[in-house]
């Protein structure tokens, strides 16, 4: 609270520093602003109170400046980078567009022109005789009639005529007497060539009426009626029509860029372009890129690629384009307000099917990308599979199971791949790749969400036993301890390359019974079995914390949303704060954008696909192929051999390595009932009520033998059991190992 006394108090200060310093004098208040003025421009001077006395400290006393301080130092002679780091860092340009470098892309562009070639050939080569010559002929008498009315009015001079008129309505005698001599000397020419001419066509006639053979007349007659059919047309009616007709598209220049930016409602730009500037920067010129236009731009201070995004339908209203051709993209090697806006010709929702480019292949190595689909801009865009997870969610009807067909049969295509597939929506959605499936159901009923549940439990058995297979393989053969195409190829290992497909997941993540489970499940093979050749792809139409669990959603590396309908769904499945980066498949149309989401994962920033469109037809003939070729290979297994699904219990488990684990190499003699208990509480669902005689007989056909082994029990009482040396169990494994790797 302030004190009554406080502004007394402060005038009294106040009165005697003024007393102090004036004397009792009057102070000119003007005079004192001009010297306070010229005191704050000049290099202060030093004074008593600056001098060395003030501090005992010299490099206090030097750093005590009264003066200003400069904040921006000038400028040296040479500022930033030098002329060779410039050159070093600029970007070049490609030298052959992007399609001319890559051979699917190349073929592509060529088949499509021998295409279009052939089918102007064809278009117009239908209409030749059935309408082309008729209408040459019917026009012929006209092209006649044109052509002597061309002839008389060159030999007359017609087209001089308005101009002679001219001068005459002036009275210009002189001028008009030039222009009549010069009339008389062309026409007095023009007369002799038209009279000529004319004697020569009236011979030429009576030869081929009289002399000339039938051939030759026939020739003559149509080529006469033909060229005056020709020059008898009409200008507003030409003889053929167009065989493709063009899409004529505006073209983008920067002042369509500027105000179309300026009216998507952010502050800078519109500030700016009211007072008469850009707002943006150009970086580059605007050219074509793909089936569209590109611009390069540096968004103002402080604006973001993604506050565009955010209003890109406001941004193509502003360019007047559909929302399917308008797609404004971040720049991965440029800072956060660089962007790209591509502008296509069309939206791409009207791009058609794609066409898988693998879809007439014989073979194709998992541990290369599989084909996806195509961006905005035509671009092939690809999905890695080795050391990732995939998940996909989209409303329903919106192509979620299509983009798992084309993965499916991408992984089936490589005859090395086990395929597990499971599709609990009960439609047959994936019946066409059964033939090739180690583990297949098709299925909504209780019973087929437990085979999915029981696969995922045998899946994370694998992850554990491919773990420890992995951790014996010496660093020269697997260096990095992750999965290898030449470690795949080695079938003795059983380390080939798992893909488990879970069509509807959120059925089974769901269930009541199986549901946690199958989630814990998921979420560890996930985690751990990346770098162990076991893939995950999960498809969801129902994205929230029940269905889909955040253990999952959070640590798949690659994620594909088509239509979803909020930003809960949306960053479930693209991740968090992917909305708010203005990454959102809430945009895409329902039905119009089928096929159309956002992928992120696969490249360096988050890229709108058109998913490549299998039917079943198609995906029956790649299933029938990669039957044949795993047949050859003999890699079917599992379902795809006629198995029971019941009598297939999951990956075989090395027991020589469960015994290793539970021997420590401190223990050179061991009880068999001790390793029973310990291999119990390792694998109960394998081990569960083993005693010493089971390991006993278990052990035997790997050469070890049992012998008495002394040692103490549990109450400290020294005896012999029957047990197993550990040198023994190592030599057994190093002999086993030997004639894997002969193998």
């Amino acid at each position: 609270m302030k004190h009554p006394d406080d502004d007394n108090e402060l005038f009294n200060r106040l009165e005697a520093e003024i007393a102090a310093d004036s004397d009792g004098a009057v102070v000119d208040l003007d005079k004192a602003r001009s010297a306070r003025t010229e005191s704050a421009e000049r290099t202060p001077d030093a004074s008593p109170d600056s001098g060395p006395d003030r501090s005992a400290d010299p490099s206090e006393a030097e750093s005590d400046d009264s003066g200003p301080t400069l904040v921006d130092r000038p400028a040296p002679a040479q500022s930033g980078p030098g002329l060779i780091d410039r050159i070093r860092d600029s970007k070049r340009l490609d030298v052959l567009p992007a399609w001319v470098k890559s051979g699917p892309e190349f073929t592509d562009a060529m088949r499509w022109m021998a295409g279009h070639v052939w089918h102007t050939i064809a278009f117009h080569a239908v209409r030749v005789p059935f309408l082309y010559v008729p209408k040459l002929i019917w026009r012929s008498p006209r092209g006649l009639a044109n052509t002597l009315t061309r002839v008389g009015r060159w030999a007359v001079d017609a087209e001089g005529e308005p101009l002679r008129q001219a001068e005459a309505r002036r009275e210009n005698s002189e001028l008009y007497l030039k222009l009549s001599r010069q009339r008389d000397r062309r026409v007095r020419l023009r007369m002799i060539l038209t009279i000529l001419g004319a004697l020569f066509a009236l011979g030429l006639g009576l030869f081929l009426v009289y002399g000339a053979e039938l051939r030759t007349q026939v020739i003559g007659a149509t080529v006469t009626v033909l060229t005056l059919g020709w020059l008898g047309a009409p200008a507003d009616a030409p003889l053929a029509t167009r065989a493709v007709i063009k899409t004529e598209v505006q073209k983008l220049t920067s002042d369509i860029v500027v105000k179309a930016m300026a009216s998507i409602g952010i502050g800078q730009i519109a500030s700016a372009v009211a007072k008469g500037q850009d707002g943006i920067k150009f970086v580059a010129p605007i050219t074509r890129e793909g089936p569209g236009w590109r611009a390069d731009i540096d968004l103002p201070l402080g604006v973001t690629v993604a506050d565009v995004a955010d209003r890109r339908a406001r941004l193509a209203s502003g360019l007047r384009r559909p929302l399917g051709c308008v797609w404004p993209d971040a720049d991965p090697s440029e800072h956060e307000g660089r962007l790209i806006l591509w502008v296509g010709d069309r939206d791409l929702s009207k791009t058609g099917l794609v066409k898988w480019p693998l879809a007439g292949a014989r073979k194709h190595d998992i541990f290369k990308r599989i084909p996806f689909g195509i961006d905005p801009r035509g671009r092939a865009q690809s999905v890695p599979m080795i050391q990732h997870n995939i998940l996909i969610g989209s409303l329903p009807g919106q192509g979620k199971t299509a983009s798992v067909r084309v993965l499916a049969c991408g992984a089936a295509m490589d005859p090395s791949v086990e395929l597990w597939l499971h599709e609990n929506k009960g439609t047959g959605d994936l019946d066409s790749l059964e033939c090739v499936s180690h583990r297949f159901v098709s299925g909504i009923d209780d019973d087929s969400i437990k085979y999915a549940a029981d696969s995922l439990k045998l899946l994370r058995e694998e992850v554990m036993r491919r773990a420890a297979a992995i951790k014996k393989l010496p660093r020269d053969l697997c260096p990095d301890k992750r999965i290898t195409r030449a470690i795949a190829d080695k079938r003795s290992l059983k380390l080939w390359p798992l893909v488990g497909v879970f069509d509807e997941c959120q059925n089974l993540f769901g269930h009541p019974k199986y549901g946690k489970q199958a989630g814990d499940d998921a979420e560890f093979i996930i985690k751990l079995g990346r770098a162990l050749g076991v893939i995950l792809i999960l498809a969801t139409q129902r994205p929230d914390k029940d269905s889909l669990p955040t253990g999952i959603s959070g640590n798949v590396s690659i994620r594909f949303a088509l239509k979803v309908a909020g930003q809960v769904e949306n960053d479930m499945i693209l991740g968090t704060s992917a909305y708010k980066n203005g990454v959102r498949a809430t945009s895409f149309r329902p039905e119009i954008d089928a096929g159309n989401g956002y992928l992120a994962g696969a490249t360096a920033l988050p890229v709108v696909v058109r998913t490549a469109y299998l039917d079943d037809p198609a995906t029956n003939a790649i299933a029938q192929r990669a039957y044949a070729l795993r047949k050859a290979e003999g890699t079917l297994s599992g379902h795809a051999l006629g198995e029971d699904p019941d009598s297939v219990t999951g990956p075989s488990y090395d027991l020589l390595a469960d015994v290793a684990a539970v021997v420590p190499p401190s223990e050179e003699r061991v009880w068999n009932e001790r390793i029973a208990a310990r291999l119990a509480e390792l694998r109960p669902e394998v081990y569960g009520g083993w005693k010493g005689e089971n390991v006993t007989s278990a052990l035997k056909p790997h050469g070890i033998k049992t012998r008495d082994v002394a040692g103490t029990t549990d109450d400290g009482t020294r005896t012999t059991r029957r047990g197993i040396t550990r040198a023994d169990l190592t030599k057994a494994i190093a002999d086993r190992d030997e004639k894997r790797g002969a193998a």
